[in-house]
C-alpha cells in the first residue's frame, strides 16, 4: 500500500547555476496531477518567479514519467463527489498554474523524461520550449475511456499540430514516441534519455546569456501574435518594443554599442555581454 505524500512533497525543486529544476514528484503515480500537487506547484512557481538566483525554469518529472495527466481517482471520483463546487475548485487549481506558467516571467523548458498524457499537455504547452526523451510516450487516451480530451488538451493539439495530425491523435487514442512528437510539433527536439538533461542544460545556459527583459517580451509576443491579424500584430509589437525599452533601455543601448561601436560581438552569432551593462 502506497503512503500518500504530504502536499509539500508533491513537487520537488533545486536551483543550480541559475537554473531551477522543478519536478512533478509523485513517481509512484506516474506523476499524475492531484489537487495537492496543483496547489503546491503554484506555491513553487510563486517562490521562484522573481528569485534573482533563477534565470530559467525547467519542468520535469521524478522517476519514469513526466506526467500521466490528471489523477482520475481524485478528479473523477473524489472531486465530483463534492459536487459542482468541488469540480470548479479543482479546475481553478490546475488551470491556474498552467496559465501562470504560460506567462511566466522567466524562460521555461519542459524536459519530458517519460510518460506525458492528457492533462499533461496543459503544462507541456505552457512551457516556452520542450525537449523529450526519444523513449517518452505521448498520448490523448481520453477517447479510449469515453470522453473528449478536455482541460485544454484538444486546444494544445490543434495549436501545435497540423489539423490532420491533431484529429488522428485525438480520435485514435494511440501513443506516439518522442521522435514522432517532434515530427508532429509537440516538442522541439527528442534525444536519448541519457543525453536529455545535458541538452536541456545547454539550452538553458544559452538563455541565461540573453537580456531577461527582451526574453520576457519575446515570449509574450510569440504567444499573442498568433491570434492577431498581421496589422494588429505589427502594432502590438511596436508597442511591446517601446514598453520594453522604457523598462530596460540601457540593455538595448549596450547591445547596439557593443555591436556598432566596440565591435565585440555579432548578433547573429550570440548575445552581447550583459556583465558590461550599466544599471
Amino acid at each position: 500500500m502506497t503512503t500518500e505524500r504530504k502536499e509539500e512533497d508533491t513537487v520537488a525543486y533545486t536551483v543550480e547555476n541559475g537554473i531551477a529544476w522543478v519536478s512533478f514528484n509523485r513517481p509512484e503515480k506516474r506523476n499524475c496531477m492531484s489537487p495537492k500537487l496543483n496547489r503546491q506547484m503554484m506555491r513553487v512557481l510563486d517562490k521562484l518567479e522573481f528569485d534573482d538566483e533563477v534565470g530559467v525554469l525547467v519542468l520535469t518529472g521524478e522517476g519514469s514519467a513526466w506526467s500521466a495527466g490528471m489523477d482520475l481517482k481524485e478528479y473523477f471520483r473524489e472531486m465530483e463527489a463534492l459536487g459542482l463546487g468541488g469540480t470548479r475548485q479543482a479546475q481553478r487549481e490546475s488551470y491556474g498554474w498552467w496559465r501562470r506558467l504560460r506567462w511566466y516571467q522567466k524562460p521555461t523548458i519542459a524536459m519530458v523524461n517519460g510518460w506525458c498524457f492528457g492533462g499533461g499537455y496543459g503544462p507541456l504547452y505552457a512551457c516556452d520550449l520542450a525537449f523529450a526523451a526519444e523513449e517518452a510516450q505521448f498520448g490523448l487516451s481520453e477517447i479510449n475511456w469515453g470522453i473528449l480530451p478536455g482541460g485544454g488538451a484538444t486546444k494544445v493539439a490543434t495549436d501545435l499540430m497540423p489539423m490532420r495530425k491533431a484529429m488522428y491523435h485525438a480520435m485514435m487514442g494511440e501513443n506516439i514516441d518522442g521522435k514522432t512528437a517532434v515530427e508532429w510539433g509537440l516538442v522541439n527536439e527528442a534525444l536519448p534519455l541519457a543525453k536529455l538533461k545535458d541538452r536541456v542544460t545547454a539550452v538553458a545556459n544559452v538563455l541565461l546569456e540573453k537580456n531577461p527583459v527582451a526574453l520576457k517580451a519575446t515570449k509574450d509576443a510569440v504567444r499573442r501574435v498568433g491570434e492577431m491579424t498581421y496589422d494588429n500584430a505589427e502594432d502590438y509589437l511596436i508597442r511591446a518594443q517601446e514598453a520594453a525599452n522604457s523598462y530596460d533601455n540601457t540593455g538595448r543601448k549596450e547591445g547596439i554599442k557593443q555591436f556598432i561601436d566596440d565591435k565585440t560581438y555579432k548578433p547573429g552569432l550570440g548575445a552581447y555581454d550583459k556583465s558590461k551593462q550599466q544599471g
